[in-house]
């Protein structure tokens, strides 16, 4: 197993740490301007066991039973993209890293073709996401919920920690067009995506992380928060990225899990939330 955390176990781990006496000014941007927005960074600890049930066979659960949610304002297509990200620690292969249940984010456009080409489990939903001098909020509604927010204050600077790598696990795949259970026209492989950062900013922020009961969104109930872990507004730095084909699962074992609500990787029926228990 890899040695290295992934940048969300670090940024938990950073958590405690003091903040600075002294703390550097932050990136600085022309007015208007959306391309150095920090994003929202939060961690919490669920049951083990319910990150288990989410992952197919061939993922495993990381080390520390995290959920991580991360909510930003990033230029996609050369115009503002608002999203929710939900992941949880989860290794592949040997290597640590995390399994992405979804990503909500408010632009259309990038929706199909990220799941056509990468698998990557993106949807429509609207981010409410904001930072007022040192006031902190975050809100996700989908299908008319709201499933997860935050509200909080930015209490200090910390120090930047160390540029790391980050893998999260997607997958892609395709049934079969006969509706065979278990049979596919491209089966589910593992897709690998590597990132390598590092943190221009970091600050810590304490307030509280809310999850809504939704059953288009079942954050609340499949991985309930048992303690809050941390929360930062981090202004990443992009030193690299790729995607690749990581290898194939087992197209019996993954049958189970190919049906999901939306584009999301929450357990669905027929891509609406499961009525039959």
């Amino acid at each position: 197993m890899s040695a290295t955390p992934t940048l969300s176990r670090l940024l938990a781990e950073t958590y405690a740490e003091p903040c600075l006496d002294e703390a550097p000014a932050g990136p600085q941007s022309s007015p208007g301007e959306i391309i150095n927005w920090p994003m929202l960074k939060l961690c919490y600890r669920t049951d083990a066991d319910k990150i288990a049930a989410l992952l197919p066979p061939g993922i495993e659960p990381g080390k520390e039973p995290h959920v991580y949610v991360t909510l930003y304002n990033f230029p996609v297509h050369n115009e503002p993209e608002y999203g929710v990200v939900v992941n949880v620690a989860a290794d592949y292969d040997g290597q640590e890293g995390e399994y992405t249940l979804c990503i909500g984010i408010d632009q259309e456009a990038a929706v199909f073709i990220s799941q056509e080409r990468w698998g990557q489990p993106k949807y429509p939903a609207r981010i409410h996401y904001f930072r007022m001098l040192d006031h902190v909020e975050g809100r996700v509604v989908h299908q008319g919920h709201s499933f997860v927010e935050f509200r909080g204050d930015v209490v200090g600077t910390q120090a930047p920690p160390a540029d790391t790598d980050q893998n999260e696990w997607w997958i892609k795949s395709v049934r079969d067009v006969d509706l065979t259970p278990g049979k596919y026209d491209f089966p589910p492989h593992v897709v690998h995506v590597y990132s390598r950062y590092g943190t221009a900013h970091l600050q810590k922020l304490e307030g509280e992380i809310i999850l809504r009961p939704s059953e288009w969104d079942p954050i609340a109930t499949l991985l309930p928060l048992r303690e809050q872990v941390s929360a930062h507004l981090w202004t990443p730095v992009f030193l690299d990225r790729s995607i690749t084909l990581a290898g194939e699962l087992d197209g019996e074992k993954f049958a189970p899990y190919a049906d999901t609500i939306g584009g999301s990787r929450w357990p669905g029926e027929m891509g609406a939330p499961r009525r039959s228990g």
